[in-house]
């Protein structure tokens, strides 16, 4: 079965804001409304890999990938 992922193009200034953002997308993959999250932010990656890793439940993927542009990738089986 193919990941549902979000895709998204913000970057933040400050490890702050992406930590806050990280959280409300980790709820999102919590919930299952997404497997995987895709930025361009690499502060958004490193928060969201991080919470997801605290949840027994998931077991987390990461990896940049550079197309175009850089990307970042996270998601959980």
């Amino acid at each position: 079965m193919p990941l549902k992922w979000k895709r998204e193009n913000i970057i933040f200034d400050s490890l702050y804001e992406a930590e806050v953002w990280a959280d409300s997308i980790g709820n999102e993959i919590y919930a299952r409304l997404y497997d995987g999250y895709d930025t361009p932010d690499y502060k958004i990656a490193y928060s969201l890999a991080f919470r997801l890793a605290q949840m027994n439940e998931f077991r987390v993927f990461a990896e940049m990938t550079i197309d175009n542009d850089r990307r970042y990738k996270v998601w959980v089986k």
